[in-house]
C-alpha cells in the first residue's frame, strides 16, 4: 500500500503568504516524480499557525528517491548562502504513515 508524508511546518501569520508564494512557483514540481501520488498544501483556518504538505507515495522508495533528488535541488539556495532566501517556516517535522484502509464517493 501506498505511504503518506506530511510535512508538518509552523508558519508565523506574516510569513503565510511567502511559504504560499514559493509553493506556487512550484507548482506541478513534484508530479512527474517516480511513485508520487498526490500532494496538497493545507492552509490552518483557526487557531494554529501550522500547515501541513500532504504527500501520497506508492512507496518508501520513491518518497526516498524524490527527498534525495528533486527535492533536495529545490531547497537549495545559489552559489553563496547570502542568495539563498530565508525559510517562510520557523519549525517543521515530518510525519509518516502507511495506508492502510481507504475509500472514496460511491459511483
Amino acid at each position: 500500500m501506498s505511504v503518506v508524508k506530511i510535512n508538518v511546518l509552523t508558519v508565523p501569520a506574516e510569513q503565510r503568504e511567502t511559504l504560499e508564494k514559493r509553493f506556487a512557483s512550484r507548482a506541478h514540481a513534484v508530479e512527474g516524480s517516480d511513485g508520487f501520488e498526490w500532494f496538497e498544501l493545507l492552509r490552518p483556518v483557526e487557531g494554529t499557525d501550522t500547515y501541513l504538505v500532504y504527500t501520497r507515495w506508492r512507496d518508501e522508495e520513491s518518497f526516498q528517491a524524490w527527498m534525495e533528488g528533486p527535492m533536495k535541488s529545490a531547497h537549495q539556495g545559489g552559489p553563496t548562502e547570502g542568495e539563498r532566501p530565508k525559510p517562510a517556516a520557523s519549525g517543521s517535522t515530518l510525519w509518516s504513515f502507511e495506508v492502510v484502509q481507504q475509500a472514496g464517493p460511491k459511483g
